[in-house]
């Protein structure tokens, strides 16, 4: 059997980054940038004001106190917004409000809080020293300077300050396109009468919400019979709308194997079809189709969600320049006897203590329990030549919190 290394190295050879392009500011949020980005412009674009108060020239106001106010006639009222270039003459004042330009002249804001606030002529109880109170074009941003990198994700401040430069888009490495695809004749959607033998399908949306945790963008979530005319007609549909397709179900060596009579039992159809040593999950396969990536897992819900896990989370995000693609390896001690199956790597859902450091086995290990997997906050990862694991064992497990 191919062991779970090898596999995952194949998968990340073949979900490839997209090329980058340019991406509106609202759509680019959770993406990596492709290219630095120097401003062109500096921040703040003029001298302004950072208080509601009153510009004037320092002198003017130096011997003010509030036994004593000095009295200055209000010239101008600038609110922000205001465009006219203004300049203040000696022994006047400009209301101002914050954000606003400070004219010309002025060398100082005095807050409207040390004022009698006044509209005609304003009485000013305490000087400011020069500068006080205003902000310098160029202190936050010089123009010419790099403000962010290559490699950095677009996060809301980055959002704001593209903003801020006067920009509409950003150069970044796009998502990763998604089709989900579950396969299975019993499969019915939820909200219709079940008839004897069907159960609800759950893979899909499962998988769904999965690529779009780990930041890829899903085009389609589709159910398909065990016929291979329907399944064949969604995968038309789909044709160079998605990276990477994701199935499951109709991996195994039974009959009614939808996926593998489409792609050849052989995987002579671009498809290799491979039992990897692991537990739950063994039934596996990827290639190439289409132009697309087509990774097939297992149908048992647990063995689909933890595949999606150990291949194509990691793989996903590293396509997409996001930083930490695997999850959180965090060391504990376990805290009861486990056994493992011999020459299989096992992932056990688990109750993992961050405080203490410990973590305990959630459930049985049986693909189909669905109900632990839901509760759990980690995988233990038990290697593959591992059969008793006594109490007090450390191990690793995989942080999903």
């Amino acid at each position: 059997m191919r062991s779970v290394q090898e596999h995952q190295r194949v998968v990340t050879d073949l979900i490839r980054a997209r090329p980058p392009g340019a991406v509106a500011l609202a759509a680019a949020q959770g993406l990596v940038l492709a290219d630095d980005v120097v401003a062109s412009l500096a921040l703040p674009l003029f001298d302004n004001s950072a208080m509601d108060g009153y510009a004037v020239r320092a002198e003017d106001t130096a011997v003010a106190t509030p036994q004593r106010p000095v009295v200055l006639p209000v010239a101008e009222d600038i609110p922000a917004g205001r465009t006219d270039m203004l300049t203040l003459q000696p022994h006047t004042a400009h209301r101002i409000m914050t954000g606003a330009p400070v004219p010309a002249g002025a060398t100082t804001i005095v807050p409207v809080e040390d004022t009698d606030g006044g509209v005609e002529s304003v009485s000013i109880r305490q000087g400011r020293e020069p500068g006080k109170h205003i902000r310098r074009a160029g202190e936050d941003v010089a123009p010419g300077t790099t403000v962010l990198r290559s490699g950095q994700v677009v996060t809301p401040a980055v959002l704001g300050l593209a903003s801020a430069l006067g920009l509409a888009e950003l150069q970044v490495i796009p998502r990763q396109r998604v089709l989900v695809l579950s396969t299975g004749s019993e499969l019915v959607a939820p909200g219709t009468p079940l008839r004897p033998g069907q159960i609800y399908e759950s893979n899909s949306l499962m998988l769904a919400g999965a690529a779009r945790e780990a930041g890829a963008e899903v085009v389609g979530v589709e159910t398909a019979g065990d016929d291979v005319a329907q399944f064949r007609s969604i995968l038309d549909k789909h044709a160079g709308n998605a990276e990477v397709i994701i199935t499951s179900g109709g991996v195994s060596a039974g009959a009614y194997e939808v996926v593998k009579d489409v792609f050849g039992r052989q995987g002579d159809q671009g498809v290799e079809f491979v039992k990897v040593a692991m537990q739950p999950g063994m039934p596996q396969g990827v290639g190439r189709v289409a132009g697309a990536t087509i990774v097939t897992l297992p149908g048992n819900p647990v063995s689909a969600l933890v595949s999606f896990e150990v291949f194509i989370r990691p793989a996903l995000r590293a396509a997409m320049g996001l930083p930490d693609p695997h999850r959180p390896h965090r060391p504990a001690v376990l805290a009861e006897s486990l056994t493992s199956p011999r020459g299989k790597r096992q992932f056990r859902r688990a109750i993992y203590d961050r405080d203490a450091g410990s973590v305990t086995s959630y459930g049985p290990p049986a693909s189909h329990h669905l109900r632990w997997l839901a509760s759990a906050n980690g995988l233990l990862d038990i290697p593959e030549d591992v059969v008793e694991v006594p109490a007090g064992t450390r191990l690793e497990v995989w942080d999903l919190s």
